[in-house]
């Protein structure tokens, strides 16, 4: 139960660390760089799997992956970009953090559930999955988004003839 307690807690350090960074992304224009490298980065947790303890039954696999779409859903309509002074900027979103703070409740709460029936290893690698399967969707939509209203930006820019 101490790893749970200690876990939860760092989650939800994690989380206020996240509203805190997107509200300040939301401040600077977005690139396509700021939208792909944090599941590249976030892949390297995948080397947790070398591990038997954080390995998951396919099963737990399915379940995770499949909660982690789900969530990936809110986290897509509620990131929306707008053009500003010619960039791209992320809107600020109300919904978003209330978003966010519930899916750390969710969590917490799943994960005190859970660790009663599930061994703390494979627990922590259901949820690296669950966030993961959560992080990439969500990232693919965002980029294919910026890259409308980057293309939209390209065809409004007048071209010069020489």
């Amino acid at each position: 139960m101490d790893y749970v307690v200690i876990t939860s807690i760092g989650a939800v350090f994690m989380a206020f660390f996240a509203m805190i960074i997107r509200m300040k992304a939301a401040k600077k224009p977005v690139s396509a760089k700021k939208i792909i490298l944090p599941p590249i980065f976030m892949s390297s947790g995948a080397l947790m799997f070398i591990f038997p303890m954080f390995r998951v039954t396919p099963l737990e696999l399915i379940e995770a992956v499949t909660v982690g779409l789900l969530f990936s859903i809110l986290l897509i309509k509620t990131s929306k970009f707008e053009i500003r002074d010619n960039d791209i900027y992320l809107k600020r979103s109300r919904a978003f953090i209330y978003i966010l703070i519930s899916l750390l409740v969710i969590r917490v709460l799943a994960k005190l559930v859970l660790s009663a029936t599930i061994d703390v290893g494979q627990l922590g690698g259901m949820f690296w999955i669950l966030a993961f399967g959560m992080i990439v969707p969500w990232r693919i939509a965002m980029y294919v988004n910026y890259r409308k209203l980057q293309q939209q930006l390209f065809d409004d820019v007048p071209t010069k003839t020489v």
